[in-house]
């Protein structure tokens, strides 16, 4: 029986992957910054860890407690949305330091005991930010555009020892807590010079024509992990397949 870390998994993508997995009889690791017992069902294939990947010395620890490691899903994020102009670098900082720098620690914490075993997987969970650009999101989209990149380059660099590196991209969930894993509010990144600009676009938000649901990403998880046609990149939801296809029309 493989067995499969998520991070992130207190809520959203990453809950919905861990009882995805769970249900097709993997093991399990979920972690989050702080367990919660009851946020899964009891089971003998799954453990909750405490990890926070901004912080080396949880990063290691989750590692050591975890074990031999398949498959690594770096879902770990937060969300900012708001004038660029007003967001404080402290807080695009913090974005960078779970988006970005978060997923490369996590990345570089488990390509040991892989290349070792010469097999393996690892998901970033992007955004549908990273097929077209988003207005009111330009820190948020720096910091997924960046792992795009890594993951793209790293797969090349892995597929030498058999380990495979993929990107999921979930378009926009509702219903997930993007701009509550944070201490900046909306409202407050929003100056009256961007109101009229603004308005129309969170109308749109408020009742989009497609959405993404958090079933959509764990499958697209699953798809990834499982994938043997050397694919790199997999949309979630159905506003991000429509979008990924736009793209690719030009």
């Amino acid at each position: 029986m493989k067995t499969i870390l998520i991070t992130g998994c207190s809520s959203g993508y990453g809950l919905e992957s861990a009882r995805h997995f769970l249900s097709r009889d993997w093991n399990v690791i979920a972690t989050m910054r702080t367990p919660r017992e009851d946020a899964l069902p009891r089971a003998q294939s799954l453990r909750i860890l405490p990890l926070d990947v901004t912080d080396e010395k949880s990063i290691a620890a989750a590692i050591e407690a975890a074990g031999p490691i398949d498959v690594l899903v770096n879902n770990a994020g937060i969300g900012v949305v708001g004038a660029f102009e007003v967001t404080p670098l402290s807080h695009i900082r913090k974005v960078f330091e779970t988006n970005t720098f978060g997923v490369m620690a996590m990345t570089q914490a488990v390509i040991p005991q892989m290349r070792e075993r010469r097999s393996g997987v690892i998901v970033n969970v992007t955004s549908s930010t990273t097929l077209a650009p988003f207005p009111l999101a330009a820190a948020y989209t720096a910091s997924k555009q960046a792992i795009l990149g890594f993951t793209g380059s790293l797969a090349h660099e892995l597929g030498h020892f058999n380990i495979h590196a993929k990107l999921v991209e979930p378009g926009y969930a509702p219903t997930t807590r993007f701009t509550q894993n944070t201490e900046v509010r909306v409202e407050d990144l929003i100056p009256k010079a961007y109101a009229d600009f603004a308005a129309p676009i969170f109308a749109e938000f408020a009742r989009p024509a497609l959405t993404t649901k958090e079933s959509d990403v764990a499958e697209a998880v699953w798809l990834a992990v499982n994938d043997t046609s050397g694919k790199l990149r997999f949309p979630a939801g159905a506003d991000a397949v429509a979008l990924s296809r736009d793209v690719a029309r030009g």
